[in-house]
C-alpha cells in the first residue's frame, strides 16, 4: 500500500511540473521568437539496504524546441528575422551576452537599440546606439544604417552591425529569463555569412492546438493519479476492517 501511494504521489508531482511547462508554452504562443520549452521526466530510485522497489518521478525543463517558427511580414524597417542555426546577441540583466530569436527591434529614448523584451542588442562593438533624431534601418547583412533627415539625398551610413551568433556545434540552454546561453559559460562566435530578413518577424514555434491537447491529457492524468490515492485509502480501510473481524 505504501508503494502504491508513493507512486501515485510521485506521479502527481510530475504532472504538476508538466502542467506548469504547458501553461508557459500556451501563454507564449503569440510571443515573437519564443521557443517552446521541453520537459524531461526520469525515475529517481531511492537507495538503501533493502529492495529498491520505489522510484520517484522527477521532471524538469531540459531544453527548448529549436524548430523554425512561422515568418510574418510586418514592413517595419527595424523588424528582423534570422533562420537556421543563428541567433541575435543581446545583453542580459547582469551585463553578460545572451541569445534570442526575438527580432522586434526599436530605439529607446537614449538611442539604444533594444528588442521587444527591452534587451540591448549587441553589435560588433557592444550594445548598439545611434544618434538621436536619425533615421535608422537594418541591412540584409545585419548592418545598422543611419541617415540624417536634414540631408535626405545622402545615402545611409553604417554605424554598427548586429552580432548574428552561430549556434552550430555549441551547446546552449534556455534560462528562466527566456534567453539562451552557452553551457559552461563563454560566448558564441559571430557568423559573418548570416543574413537577416528585414521587415519580417519569426513568430513563436508553439503549436497552440498541440499544447491544448497536452494540457487536457496532463489534467486527466493528474485526476487519474488522484483517484489512485483515494482507491488506496479505501483498500487500506477495508483491509483494516477485515483485520478487526479476525
Amino acid at each position: 500500500m505504501d508503494r502504491l501511494i508513493y507512486t501515485a504521489y510521485s506521479g502527481m508531482t510530475g504532472s504538476m511540473v508538466r502542467q506548469r511547462v504547458i501553461a508557459s508554452n500556451m501563454a507564449n504562443a503569440q510571443t515573437v521568437g519564443f521557443r517552446a520549452e521541453l520537459l524531461n521526466s526520469e525515475p529517481v530510485t531511492l537507495k538503501g539496504p533493502g529492495l529498491e522497489a520505489r522510484a520517484m518521478s522527477q521532471g524538469a525543463v531540459h531544453g527548448a524546441s529549436m524548430r523554425q517558427g512561422a515568418m510574418t511580414e510586418t514592413g517595419n524597417p527595424l523588424d528582423v528575422a534570422v533562420s537556421g542555426a543563428v541567433m541575435l546577441s543581446v545583453q542580459a540583466d547582469d551585463g553578460s551576452e545572451a541569445y534570442t530569436r526575438r527580432g522586434d527591434l526599436s530605439l529607446d529614448p537614449t538611442g539604444l537599440l533594444v528588442n521587444g523584451d527591452g534587451r540591448p542588442v549587441i553589435g560588433d562593438g557592444g550594445p548598439v546606439t545611434v544618434p538621436l533624431g536619425s533615421k535608422v534601418s537594418i541591412g540584409p547583412d545585419g548592418s545598422v544604417l543611419v541617415a540624417d533627415p536634414a540631408t535626405p539625398g545622402d545615402p545611409p551610413q553604417p554605424v554598427a552591425r548586429l552580432k548574428l551568433a552561430s549556434t552550430e556545434g555549441s551547446r546552449i540552454e534556455k534560462g528562466l529569463d527566456g534567453l539562451f546561453r552557452v553551457v559552461g559559460g563563454g560566448v558564441l562566435p559571430a557568423d559573418e555569412e548570416a543574413k537577416v530578413q528585414v521587415g519580417t518577424l519569426e513568430q513563436s514555434n508553439v503549436n497552440p492546438t498541440a499544447v491544448l491537447v497536452e494540457m487536457v491529457e496532463s489534467q486527466r492524468l493528474f485526476d487519474m493519479r488522484t483517484k489512485l490515492v483515494a482507491t488506496a485509502r479505501e483498500v487500506d480501510e477495508r483491509s483494516s476492517a477485515l483485520m478487526r473481524l479476525t
